[in-house]
């Protein structure tokens, strides 16, 4: 085990990297070195990352665990996207105070606005504990693996707590071919600043999402709160702004093509090493569910968004959440198929067997592939139909959460602790959850779902209690069927109403609970999941990562001489790549940038994705860009590099050689929406927003000089 994790850390220290393919682990950074600097960088290794000194690192955080954001003053301002802001943002809209759709700009710091449950970690340092792992992993029965892996992850991150506010995780790589150790200290204390109104914070819209050129001011603005010692508190007025180690610097020069541009980020997830039968059941199979499920949920939401403004303000985060990859799978599946990433995929494997031919520890890892997706296939949408239809189904999403409940009223001993834990877990969520939940819109979801996974599931994987349902709702055509079962436990569960749930929660019923319609059907569906589905799942789940773990390893001895990265899964990256054009098909070029003539011409007054607020149509006629405008006296918006990023990324600082903030990552393009799979090094772009469109939108429009006063500009 350990001659594997020497093998992985030669490979990633000794091989230089292709210039925009690659998801980097700053601290192998180093060897990269030489290349970056050829191409721009002016930095030493220490100023990317240090754990001793201050350096980039300490100016980017982790964003409530699905965003990346940076620090850019010295009072803790964060600067992220608007999108991952966007839910923060709908909390404090009201009909009577409509920020979401007005813009938000705090004139002071009391002006600034509470949100409870966000947080950002910042990253004080990472550590290769792959050898103790594999020591500890060494002879463990294979069956019980897992559990021992998840001891010694517990232990060492336990020890590497040193006291209550700092966070500890251990991250598996290559497939549990390396580990390493990450330390964070977090801070919950975020206050709302500054947002521009949505109109041009998600200007395009569902249209022009993932899509170049691009027009979108994609940012919002935060503050990190500390107590005076500028250590992490839970939220107090006594809280004052956080001082960071090192925040950045924001340059006005703009960008042209061929700059160096480097993004530090937290990316959520790749699976570049997928093989050729993992591609195959994605293009069939699963993406195709996901959007026909999602795209459910999106219908219902918008039917009732569209009837009142009230309804609307309360949906748009969970309609902007699901359209986002709702979008991005449809995208996904057709990149997939018109690079013949498949095809790809099936080559290299073919060269593997003719490789692996004589070495014995190599040769059965395609077989054992090949076995184990044909065994997992008849499983894998029920999988999916459960993730994105039945919990899609927020009635029966949150019936499941009464599950713990039912477990401790139904202990042989009741222990008042745990029916306490239960209720407390339900009790802090019964707000949050009514407030966005949508009478009309759920049924009609859930008489969809249902019907869906009636029809598309196998009739012996089905529940026993959907065959009772048939009989007892039996209508002309299925459709008819679920929805009569929908209204049914729309009329008769006390889980549809907040006041009958609070009534519930006040004086917990075991009887009550167990005949209640929703819960019966949602304990039906986990009974049968866990019991009969999940098995094969985690079986499939084993064997990937074991002959994954195995086929990575080979490969690198197969191709010596190739760089190989690890995937990403939410830790910190660096990408490094230079701005870039691109031709999406023949006769079409696109340059690197787009202007605020772009917004004008995309302008639609009766459309909602692009309106133009009468206040930025005033500026521009004016040509009132102060000093934000570029050389050629344009406002410029946007810009795109060949950076390779993916989900998580957003709101991750794009910046030149000297370490200057230029612009904000909030897209990737159409054009290679295969990218967490496949990188296409023709066509993989980021798209960002230029940092001067957003000093721009934050002085001229949103009057917030104080902001501006509190940040570095520079024009390097």
């Amino acid at each position: 085990m350990k001659k594997v994790s020497m093998l992985v850390a030669s490979v990633l220290m000794a091989c230089m990297a292709i210039a925009d393919e690659g998801m980097w682990l700053p601290v192998l950074l180093k060897n990269n070195y030489t290349q970056m600097q050829q191409m721009g960088l002016k930095l030493t290794p220490e100023q990317l990352y240090d754990v001793n000194h201050s350096s980039l690192k300490d100016a980017v955080v982790w964003f409530n665990g699905g965003c990346t954001a940076e620090i850019i003053s010295e009072q803790g301002l964060l600067l992220t996207n608007h999108h991952c802001g966007y839910d923060a943002i709908t909390k404090h809209s009201t009909t009577a105070d409509n920020i979401l759709d007005n813009g938000f700009w705090a004139k002071s710091l009391a002006e600034e606005k509470e949100n409870p449950g966000m947080w950002v970690s910042i990253l004080i340092r990472m550590e290769d504990v792959s050898d103790r792992v594999n020591k500890g992993l060494a002879g463990v029965d294979p069956k019980k693996l897992d559990t021992k892996k998840a001891e010694l992850f517990k232990t060492i991150e336990t020890e590497a707590k040193k006291d209550n506010h700092y966070d500890a995780t251990v991250k598996s790589f290559f497939k549990d071919n390396a580990y390493y150790l990450f330390v964070f200290e977090k801070y919950t204390d975020i206050r709302l600043v500054a947002a521009p109104p949505q109109s041009i914070g998600k200007f395009g819209g569902d249209t022009d999402n993932w899509m170049w050129p691009r027009h979108t001011a994609d940012f919002s603005i935060f503050r990190i709160y500390a107590n005076k010692n500028n250590q992490p508190a839970a939220y107090s007025k006594d809280n004052v702004p956080y001082k960071p180690k090192r925040f950045l610097s924001i340059s006005t020069k703009g960008v042209k093509e061929g700059d160096y541009t480097m993004v530090y980020g937290f990316p959520g997830r790749t699976n570049r090493y997928e093989n050729s039968y993992g591609i195959k059941l994605a293009i069939e199979k699963v993406n195709p569910a996901i959007v026909a499920l999602r795209n459910v949920r999106l219908t219902e939401w918008k039917r009732e968004m569209d009837k009142s403004d009230s309804v609307r303000l309360l949906l748009s985060s969970n309609y902007a959440r699901v359209s986002n990859y709702w979008k991005y799978y449809i995208g996904q599946t057709e990149q997939l198929k018109r690079l013949k990433v498949r095809e790809e995929k099936l080559a290299l494997e073919k060269q593997f067997m003719e490789w692996a031919k004589n070495k014995p520890e190599y040769t059965a890892i395609l077989p054992n592939y090949e076995k184990a997706y044909k065994d997992y296939d008849p499983y894998a949408l029920h999988s999916t139909y459960i993730r994105e239809g039945i919990m899609g189904s927020a009635i029966i999403a949150n019936a499941m959460k009464y599950i713990s409940l039912e477990k401790a009223l139904s202990a042989e001993k009741q222990d008042p602790e745990q029916i306490k834990k239960a209720v407390d877990v339900l009790k802090t969520e019964v707000e949050e959850f009514y407030k966005r939940f949508n009478v009309a819109a759920e049924e009609n979801i859930l008489a969809s779902i249902t019907t869906m996974y009636y029809e598309n599931i196998s009739e012996d994987q089905l529940p026993e209690y959907m065959s009772e349902i048939v009989k007892k709702y039996k209508g002309k055509t299925n459709r008819e069927t679920f929805e009569k079962f929908a209204k049914a436990l729309f009329k008769k569960s006390f889980i549809v109403s907040k006041e009958q749930a609070l009534k519930f929660i006040a004086s917990p019923n075991l009887k009550k609970l167990k005949t209640d319609p929703a819960y019966i059907f949602a304990k039906a569906c986990y009974t049968n999941y866990t019991e009969r589905i999940l098995p094969h799942i985690e079986e499939f789940d084993e064997i990937n990562t074991r002959e994954g773990g195995k086929y990575i390893k080979a490969l690198m001895e197969m191709y010596p001489n190739k760089n190989f990265y690890p995937d990403a899964n939410s830790t910190m990256r660096l990408t490094y790549g230079t701005v870039r054009i691109y031709g999406p098909k023949d006769g079409v070029d696109y340059r690197y940038y787009t202007t605020l003539n772009g917004v004008m011409e995309k302008e639609k007054p009766d459309d909602p994705e692009f309106t133009v607020p009468s206040r930025l149509k005033e500026l521009y006629l004016k040509k009132d860009y102060g000093t934000y405008a570029d050389n050629d006296g344009e406002m410029h918006v946007a810009f795109i590099s060949n950076n390779d990023i993916t989900g998580g990324n957003s709101g991750s600082p794009v910046l030149n050689g000297n370490g200057d903030l230029i612009g904000l990552a909030f897209d990737g393009n159409w054009e290679a929406m295969s990218g967490d799979i496949y990188f296409d090094s023709k066509y993989k772009r980021t798209i960002s927003c230029d940092i001067r469109y957003v000093l721009f939108l934050i002085d001229k429009l949103g009057g917030a000089q104080n902001l501006i006063k509190e940040m570095n500009i520079v024009n390097n």
